[in-house]
This record gives structure tokens, sequence and C-alpha cells, in this order.
């Protein structure tokens, strides 16, 4: 239970304050333009700083970085509940995601060296897969709860006591082996690796104001990808690579690398747009906002416990991503046939159903292939890779479908508002509002059916990429073994 509490802790994170940010807004005054930063600072430090996370994980030890981790996003949490400003908000969400970095990794490292043999390992990614599914989910619900009941620090307040029970079990009962004589920090690698990632995280997040057009935004997302490309160069010839190119090159962990973006990408697209039209189209309130999620978070935990914990030793990984991301983007086309009436029964809970049954049939193959066969020494790495993934596919999921979400809205309304002008002469504001209405219906509808066909990607990636067979019953190859417990997941 230690490593899925800490786990739990770091994904809702990433959404818990979305609907607490109003509230947020209005006590400490951030304006229109900066609201974005108590997300983006925290997917930002996060998405970023997690290679360099895992590497320390590998260099340090797992459970020390794993402590350090817990221990620094208590008190970033803290900072950032008791916060009197934005801009002490802005950098207690900033921390948060540079302790978040050492901590996600190192947490799933220590699953993977901890829990080696079949059914057991089964079992504990099935568990860890519910939690990296359904986390951003169960954030949101927690954050209406908080919210509403409380205040909005307690959004931030609740990780402290989650961060020191996590803390006493990590202490009690994890181990692990330094890898000190094997590891070495590449720095030229940290920074570039790095660097590129920030810049593409940031260029994706200023894309929602600016428009993907603006210079500033191309030259981000053409800088990120540059330097990333010199830190592919560079792992080539460094002498201890941040990230093995061998880890990327294997097959089936490219294809489950891949598939983990494309399907987040989709999945946070979905999260963003249905709290939107749950609250200001049908006029939730944020506790039941929260709530309409439940079924889907209840989706998520049974296929990844009951489904794919009983199946992935049986069956090969692919044929539970491939119908789990087909599920999935059945559930997100269903969505593009909302309309501003109240609809939630018949077409809300269908979709969110399947997207949740989908995602779980999705999360824990992925991550129990993209972590088999690794060295020990690697582990760290390999598990921030995975996460990093999963980071900037979420990062480019909001920006991206927001962007075509807005845009696709504003022309809708302009059209509309246009011809109700002509034909009536006048406006009345009931006609008004509900075009309006309309208009931001028309803009989710369109955008969700872009996540439905990425969605359809990934499924068409794994099937094509991951073609490893179902795990033997005996010994995993993910590395060195470890003593198992059912209190490390």
């Amino acid at each position: 239970m230690v490593i899925a509490i800490a786990q739990l802790m770091v994904v809702l994170d990433a959404t818990i304050v979305n609907i607490a940010l109003p509230s947020a807004q209005r006590d400490l005054g951030m304006s229109d333009a900066n609201r974005q930063w108590v997300i983006t600072a925290y997917t930002l430090a996060f998405g970023g700083l997690l290679l360099l996370g895992g590497r320390i994980a590998d260099l340090v030890g797992r459970k020390r970085t794993f402590m350090i981790g817990l221990v620094g996003f208590a008190v970033a949490s803290g900072l950032g509940g008791a916060a009197t400003g934005s801009g002490l908000l802005f950098g207690a969400r900033a921390l948060q995601g540079a302790f978040g970095a050492l901590l996600a990794p190192s947490a799933l490292s220590l699953l993977t060296t901890t829990f080696t043999i079949g059914k057991e390992r089964s079992k504990a990614f099935g568990i860890y897969g519910a939690i990296a599914g359904g986390g951003a989910a169960i954030g949101l619900i927690a954050g209406g709860l908080l919210t509403e009941y409380l205040d909005w620090r307690w959004c931030l307040y609740v990780n402290v006591p989650i961060a020191v029970i996590a803390f006493v079990g990590a202490a009690v009962f994890l181990r692990d082996k330094t890898e000190q004589g094997r590891v070495h920090l590449d720095i030229p690698g940290a920074a570039l690796g790095c660097g590129g990632l920030v810049a593409i995280v940031y260029g994706c997040s200023e894309a929602q104001p600016r428009g993907w057009g603006d210079g500033l935004v191309i030259g981000l997302l053409v800088g990120g990808v540059v330097l990333l490309g010199v830190f592919a160069w560079w792992q080539t010839r460094a002498p201890h690579p941040l990230l093995p190119l061998h880890i990327v090159r294997d097959r089936n962990r490219g294809g489950a690398f891949l598939t983990m973006a494309l399907a987040v990408i989709a999945m946070f697209g979905m999260f963003l747009f249905m709290t939107y039209y749950l609250q200001t189209v049908l006029g939730y309130s944020p506790v039941r906002t929260g709530m309409a999620f439940l079924p889907m978070v209840a989706a998520i935990v049974v296929g990844s416990t009951q489904i794919s914990a009983r199946l992935l030793h049986r069956i090969p990984p692919r044929f539970l991503m491939v119908p789990g991301a087909l599920l999935a983007a059945a559930g997100l086309f269903t969505l593009r046939y909302l309309t501003a009436v109240p609809a939630y029964v018949s077409h809300v809970l269908p979709a969110m159903l399947l997207v949740g049954l989908g995602m779980g049939l999705i999360f824990m193959p992925v991550m129990a292939t993209a972590t088999s066969g690794v060295a020990a020494h690697d582990s760290g790495v390999t598990s921030a890779t995975v996460n990093t993934a999963q980071q900037v596919g979420g990062s480019i999921g909001t920006a991206l479908l927001n962007t075509i979400a807005t845009s696709t809205s504003a022309v809708f309304i302009a059209d509309h508002l246009a011809d109700a002008a002509r034909k009536g002469g006048g406006l009345a504001p009931a006609v008004r509002d509900q075009i309006l209405k309309d208009g931001v219906v028309h803009g989710f509808n369109v955008a969700i059916g872009v996540a439905s066909a990425i969605m359809l990607l990934a499924a068409l990636v794994a099937g094509l990429m991951v073609n490893g067979r179902a795990p033997k019953q005996g010994r995993s190859p993910a590395g060195d073994s470890a003593p198992s417990a059912d209190t490390a997941v």
C-alpha cells in the first residue's frame, strides 16, 4: 500500500486543484491570464524533471529518493496551502512538481524490483494501473468535496498527512539496494533532456492563451524538439547516458511509451471538457461535478484489478491494450453527441463507463510492458520515462484539445449570433445565452472527436508495435530480485 498511496498523491495532484481554481483565484486576486500557472507550474516542473529524477533514484537509491520526495512534496504542499499571494502559490506548485519528479519514478522502479513473480507482479501492476488511470478523476472528486465543504487550501494541505503515512510505511516496509558503483549522473544530458521537455510543455501551455501560430509558441516547440534531438545525439556518445537508448529502442517498450502518451492525450482532454460541461453548461456544483466522475473511476479500477491483473500473465499485453483503446475510443466518440440539454444518464454515464473500462485495460499492461526486462540499475530512468510519457501527454492533450475547442466554439458563436441578428433585427438575452451554450458544447464535441481519433491511433500503435508474449509463471526478467511484501503496494 505504501507505493500506491504515494503514487496516488502525485497523480491526483495534477487535477485536484482544477475544481478549486476559481475559489483560489478569487481569494488571491489572480488575473485570468495568470491563473493557468497554478496548473502549469506543476506540470512544467514534473514533466521536465522526471528523467533526471529517475536517474537520481538509480544513483542514490530508490528508497532514499522515494522518502526524500515524500518529505519535499509534503513541505511544498503546506507552503501552497498557506500561500498569501499568487507568486507563493505558483512557486509551491513548481516545488511540488520537482519533488514529484523524484517520487514518481522511484515509486514505479521500487514496484518493478520488488514484485518479480507472475501473478504477484500482475496484481501489483493492476493496482498501480488503476491509480495511474483513476488518480486524475479521483483528484476531481476530492477537489470538489474539499472546496465545497472546507476550503480550496485543503486541496494542498491534504497531501501532508498522506505523505506522513507513506513515509512511515516506506521506512518500515520497503527494501532497496543502491547501485552506486554502476550509475553516474549525465549532467549535459540532464540539461538537454529537461530543457527540451520543459520547452515543449511550456509551449503547449502557452498555446491556449496565445494560439498555436504565435511566434513564442512555435519557437518553444521547435526549440524543444531541437533540444531533444541534440539530447538523443548526446546519449549515443555520453560515457554514462541519462537515458540509455536501448531502453526506448526496444520495440515493445517503445510501443508502450507511445501508447501511454497517446491514450493520456485523449483522456486528459475529456477530463477538462467534462468538468466545464457539467459546471458551466449543466450548472453542477463542485461536489456534484466530482461525483459525476465516480463511475469512471470504478470502471478503471475494475478494468485494471479484475480484468488486466487476472489476464496479463495468461495473454499477450496487446490483447488487453488494443481492446482497451477501442473501448475508450468508442466512449469518447459517444460524447461527440452531447447537447446543451442535460443528458448525464443517456450520454455521459455510458461514455464514462466505456472510457474507464478501456483505460483500465490500457494502463496496467502498458506499465508492466514498459518496465519488464530492465536491469535494476536502469529501472529508475525507465520508470521516469513511463511517467514522462504520461505527464507530457496530459499537458499536450490539454493544450491541443482545448485550443481546438475554444477556436471552434468562437467560430460557431460568431456565425450564429450574426445569423440571429440578421433574422430578428435584435437579439433577446435568452436567445444569446442559448447560442453561447450551444457554441461551447459544439467546441467540446469537435475536440472530443479528435480525442477519439487519437485513442484509435493508440490502439493501432499497440497492435503493431507491442508484440511481446504473456509473462511466464515465474521469475520476471525485470531485474534483481527483491523481497516481496503486500505492504509495498
